[in-house]
């Protein structure tokens, strides 16, 4: 006699954040590992199944950003989020349900993670954005990862992705926030700026 395997049960709540076009559909369990996100475009899908499936049935879908616990949409002007809610939420909890894949190994991943031929500022710059700032990104929705060091001028590049990427306060957070704790925290630093925003 076969057992029939109990449904997962799912719980999909919304957070609103700084970014009007962009909405945070929040999960009662972790979808990818802490500190790693993903980020998708409807051109550029492949390693999520989920996002996929986003953009195909919400055609006002511009970005999926999948990290911990939540999805971040990003949305066209052709729609109020107040009209579509409802359906997105009910979407991503049947999916989940019924355990499709939310990512495949082909998937790309954004990570702040510590590699081997890192310079030790590169890896204190790192570890600050790891600890410090991304639990305060992530809340918004959106994560931010280390891009590049530049020695001679200081200048250190960081990816903004999910809610933060295009957000229009962003870039004070960028530079009044983030430049000044890296500043602060490693000398090395004196300028913060944002890579593809």
């Amino acid at each position: 006699m076969q057992t029939l395997k109990p449904k997962r049960y799912v719980n999909v709540y919304t957070e609103a954040n700084p970014n009007p076009q962009s909405l945070k559909f929040v999960v009662n369990f972790m979808l990818v590992a802490d500190g790693e996100s993903y980020e998708f475009a409807p051109q550029n899908v492949e390693g999520s199944p989920l996002a996929a499936a986003l953009f195909q049935t919400f055609p006002f879908v511009e970005k999926v950003f999948i990290a911990a616990n939540f999805i971040t949409l990003t949305r066209n002007e052709s729609i109020e989020w107040e009209e579509v809610v409802r359906q997105i939420k009910q979407f991503v909890q049947q999916y989940l349900e019924e355990e499709k894949p939310v990512l495949t190994q082909t998937a790309s991943v954004s990570s702040n993670a510590i590699r081997a031929g890192d310079s030790p500022i590169v890896q204190k710059i790192k570890s600050i954005l790891d600890e410090y700032v991304r639990p305060a990104v992530e809340q918004d929705g959106g994560a931010i990862t280390f891009h590049s060091f530049d020695e001679a001028s200081g200048q250190v590049r960081v990816l903004l992705q999910g809610a933060c990427s295009g957000c229009p306060s962003s870039t004070m957070t960028l530079k009044a926030g983030i430049e000044n704790l890296l500043k602060r925290m490693v000398p090395e630093v004196k300028e913060v700026v944002a890579e593809g925003v």
